[in-house]
């Protein structure tokens, strides 16, 4: 399979459907839906189900739209809006998340998202046989290998992480936390440089990181569970429920986050 060739046409198909995404946080009187649910999240998942299985005719695994998985070696596997809650509270950084994963393994991901609060419409994609991350057409350097937690260097969190952020600086220390939406977004932007490590503490699904994963694959970060373990996707239980926590980024920093008592933000 030419890839490269593939996340050009992915990418295109992510973008109209960002195209959706930009619409309904702009439609008069606000998204519709309440809670974690979106009506534009189905809108947006239909129209990349018939256009990502027209592209590459396998297993897909959706958020929205259920699931077909039959043990092919490909399966595409789709958030059309990661974030939908920050999204429907008003804050920008909800993303389009699809990926491809071959035998299990994701081999392309494309995250996008086009309502953000500091960087504008933001595409961030890799896949196999790519020399780096393309962030809107730019190709980058693959450095997260050498970056560790230091002063001045960013982990990005959930946006509740606002409600505690004495508690959320001291577990990020040297680093800096920055909360934001979507935990895709956290980890393309990881592996776009922009932080050193990106992470959830609520349990997270194939399809809330495994375009993240990629990215992360493409700029030589890793992705661990609450165990320090890789994250893999090998079993239907596993796309279900991939990981209670999860730490993505620089290898260094990530195997030092893991170890420290996050169980505390829920005690405390």
């Amino acid at each position: 399979m030419d890839y490269v060739h593939l996340l050009d046409q992915v990418v295109e198909k992510v973008l109209l459907a960002g195209n959706l995404l930009e619409a309904e946080w702009n439609r008069p009187g606000g998204p519709r839906g309440h809670g974690d649910k979106a009506e534009v999240d189905v809108e947006i998942e239909q129209q990349l189900r018939v256009s990502l299985l027209d592209l590459v005719d396998c297993d897909y695994w959706g958020e929205e739209t259920g699931r077909i998985l039959t043990s092919a070696e490909f399966c595409w596997v789709v958030d059309p809006n990661d974030g939908t809650s920050d999204f429907l509270q008003g804050r920008r950084g909800s993303a389009v998340s699809v990926a491809l994963m071959r035998n299990t393994v994701p081999v392309l991901g494309v995250v996008y998202a086009p309502v953000t609060s500091d960087r504008g419409p933001d595409c961030i994609s890799w896949t196999k046989g790519l020399g780096g991350i393309l962030r809107n057409g730019e190709l980058l350097p693959s450095r997260l290998i050498h970056l560790h937690l230091e002063a001045g260097s960013k982990v990005f969190v959930s946006t509740a992480a606002a409600n505690k952020p004495k508690l959320n600086s001291e577990l990020c220390a040297p680093a800096d936390f920055v909360p934001m939406p979507s935990i895709a977004y956290r980890l393309a932007r990881v592996a776009a440089g922009d932080a050193v490590a990106g992470i959830s503490l609520v349990p997270v699904s194939a399809h809330d990181i495994a375009a993240g994963h990629a990215l992360l694959i493409g700029a030589k970060g890793v992705l661990l569970d609450e165990r320090g373990e890789p994250i893999c996707y090998g079993s239907q239980a596993l796309l279900s429920t991939s990981a209670h926590r999860c730490f993505g980024g620089a290898p260094r920093a990530c195997q030092e986050l893991f170890r420290r008592k996050w169980e505390r933000i829920f005690t405390s």
